[in-house]
């Protein structure tokens, strides 16, 4: 009988410690809920626009050192400037009378020397019309004065070392030299023809008919 006295205990104390060590063990804490979120959590990266590809105020694709464009029947730009010969020279002022205005790369180059003495020959017709003749290039002053007097010629030439002139008129510059193109100026004021490209050995002709018309 004490043998199984003491199976008894020892069953009871091994249930007790059991019991015991079931309750003392901690349970994990509940999980917080996420809290909601605010404005200040937001990615703004994520959230914004994406990235244009223009600058602002620019059009895409839109080059800004581009010529612009002008059209027969518009209004030329105007500029005021001055000639080889020292005087002030401004476009809006000589309405009333038709204007030529030929651009061309560089003095003293073959292609630009014959297309000077062609419109120096055709001088007195030009002249007749009433016409104000204006050579436009990158050259400076002082070559526009050698130049016109190694080939005598009668009309006026301006420098315009930047391009800005060509390139109101719609006239590539490019490398400092103007690409050779002739814009012609009814005595109203307007554009009346345009050349994107010339012939030096006939151009003086087609003005001259131009003005004409």
């Amino acid at each position: 009988m004490p043998f199984r006295v003491a199976r008894v205990l020892v069953s009871a104390a091994l249930l007790s410690a059991t019991f015991i060590g079931c309750h003392n063990e901690e349970a994990p804490p509940p999980a917080s809920p996420a809290p909601a979120p605010t404005t200040g959590d937001v990615n703004v990266s994520a959230a914004a626009p994406p990235a244009q590809n223009a600058a602002p105020g620019s059009t895409p694709g839109e080059n800004p050192n581009a010529p612009r464009a002008i059209t027969v029947g518009s209004q030329p730009p105007d500029f005021t400037t001055k000639a080889h010969d020292g005087s002030t020279l401004s476009l809006s002022s000589l309405k009333g009378k038709p204007v030529v205005i030929y651009f061309y790369p560089k003095d003293e180059s073959p292609g630009c020397t014959k297309e000077a003495c062609s419109f120096r020959d055709s001088w007195n017709d030009l002249q007749k019309k009433n016409a104000v003749l204006i050579g436009v290039s990158a050259d400076s002053e002082k070559s526009h004065q050698d130049f016109a007097k190694h080939y005598k010629l009668p009309f006026l030439l301006v420098s315009d070392p930047q391009g800005v002139i060509a390139k109101s008129f719609g006239v590539s510059f490019e490398g400092g030299m103007a690409d050779r193109q002739t814009v012609v100026i009814g005595a109203d004021g307007k554009v009346k023809k345009i050349y994107r490209t010339v012939d030096v050995s006939n151009h003086a002709n087609e003005v001259a008919k131009d003005l004409s018309s």
